[in-house]
């Protein structure tokens, strides 16, 4: 195990992310096989809701293709958290790639009268995904130092901005430009390239394990108990599926570029864009505001918190799709923040023996939450119009968010001791 100095310890932003990523060639071959995987998944997504809105002129389906997604992540999400502490967590999130490629492949097929088949294969997607990603935050702790943990987690949650922005603005051109299959494509060859890093790994991706488990409910209720009885759990548990309450906001980005905006796939992608460039620099900006102790990691999330309703209410007020996008960075600098905090909270809290199921059910929660988020923000643009939906929305969120900050102020005025083993 190799040890630094404090001053590289304490080293901040580009040059500890380097340092990081040069020194630990496993969380290298993670966080790149994570780019790739989230950049072929916005190339897919944006090129889905171009094909939708071209083929229905419907914002209902649109929205139904998130909500296709994060239903099934929903219900199956809790079984993976349970897979996740059992299974070899390495073959598990291999095995995820591995069918995603093939699934993706399955998009060719769709066309004016298989639109249903967008959903279906959202769907199928969703149920690998599940296994891979609460598998995948469970499994970091177990790939860096203690010191390097919050850094780390800074990289994995500024990785899914890093390749939104990239893969939707690059996405948005490719669909724009080349038609919507090179998009599919380019999804499928993610999960093989994401595949091909993991099996590279070599530190274990969990701790050493009983032989015997405990019997699937029971190991499933321990979740709710264990977040029970410390709140610092339960109230981190709360932030993504509070968050998403107002999630609804995403599926009408799409809309304004096409219908407000009226620059179609390629402003769907400048818009998702900018989104992804807001998500990169949060997480960093709210690691270096928290500081080392809880009680700074718990007010900084809540001020993030604040960041995203505040700004999408702003949004629709905007008279061009830049100053749009700049109102979307503002909104996801608080989104990435809180998202990553809330993931290093759980990280340093929960120990590893149920760490997987924890995840899990901060997934299921914030998925069941952007589910009927994205469902009503879909039924209410139709309508109200995207500008009166994005708005209310914003209440939402900003009326979670006065709650949340209510709910924590004893956490924000204390630095509790950190993390179980």
């Amino acid at each position: 195990m190799q040890t630094r100095d404090s001053e590289d310890i304490t080293r901040e932003g580009f040059r500890g992310a380097v340092s990081l990523l040069r020194r630990n060639g496993d969380f290298r071959n993670l966080y790149f096989a994570q780019l790739i995987s989230f950049g072929g998944d916005w190339f897919l997504l944006v090129a889905l809701y171009g094909l939708v809105l071209d083929l229905t002129n419907s914002p209902l389906m649109a929205s139904l293709i998130l909500v296709a997604q994060l239903v099934p992540y929903f219900l199956f999400v809790p079984v993976a958290g349970v897979l996740a502490d059992r299974l070899n967590r390495q073959v598990l999130m291999v095995s995820a790639d591995v069918v995603r490629a093939v699934l993706c492949l399955g998009f060719f097929l769709v066309g004016p009268g298989t639109v249903w088949l967008i959903y279906v294969l959202q769907a199928l997607l969703a149920l690998f995904t599940a296994a891979f990603e609460p598998t995948a935050e469970a499994a970091v702790p177990n790939l860096v130092d203690p010191e390097d943990l919050s850094l780390a987690n800074s990289l994995v949650g500024s990785a899914w901005g890093t390749m939104l922005a990239i893969g939707a603005g690059l996405g948005g051109v490719i669909a724009g430009t080349l038609g919507k299959n090179a998009a599919f494509i380019g999804d499928s060859i993610s999960f093989v390239a994401s595949a091909a890093l993991l099996v590279t790994i070599r530190r274990p991706f969990s701790e050493a394990r009983p032989t015997e488990h405990e019997p699937f409910l029971k190991a499933t209720t321990e979740t709710a108990r264990y977040a029970r009885e410390d709140r610092r759990v339960f109230a981190l548990l709360a932030v993504k599926g509070g968050f998403g309450l107002a999630g609804g906001v995403l599926v009408l980005l799409p809309v304004f570029a096409r219908d407000v905006f009226h620059q179609g796939d390629i402003g769907t992608g400048i818009l998702y864009g900018m989104r992804g460039i807001g998500a990169l620099i949060g997480p960093f900006i709210g690691r270096r505001v928290a500081g080392p102790h809880a009680s700074g990691m718990f007010r900084t999330i809540g001020l993030a918190l604040f960041c995203f309703p505040v700004f999408y209410a702003i949004f629709p007020f905007m008279p061009f799709i830049l100053l749009a996008g700049l109102c979307t960075i503002g909104a996801h600098i608080g989104g990435g923040a809180q998202w990553t905090l809330s993931t290093y909270g759980l990280q340093r809290f929960v120990p590893d023996r149920i760490r997987g199921r924890v995840f899990s059910f901060d997934f299921a929660f914030v998925t069941l939450s952007i589910a009927v988020s994205n469902l009503a923000a879909g039924w209410a643009a139709g309508h109200f119009g995207p500008e009166a939906t994005m708005i209310g929305l914003s209440v939402v969120g900003f009326v979670y968010a006065v709650s949340w900050w209510i709910g924590t102020r004893r956490m924000r005025a204390t630095a509790p001791a950190a993390a179980t083993s």
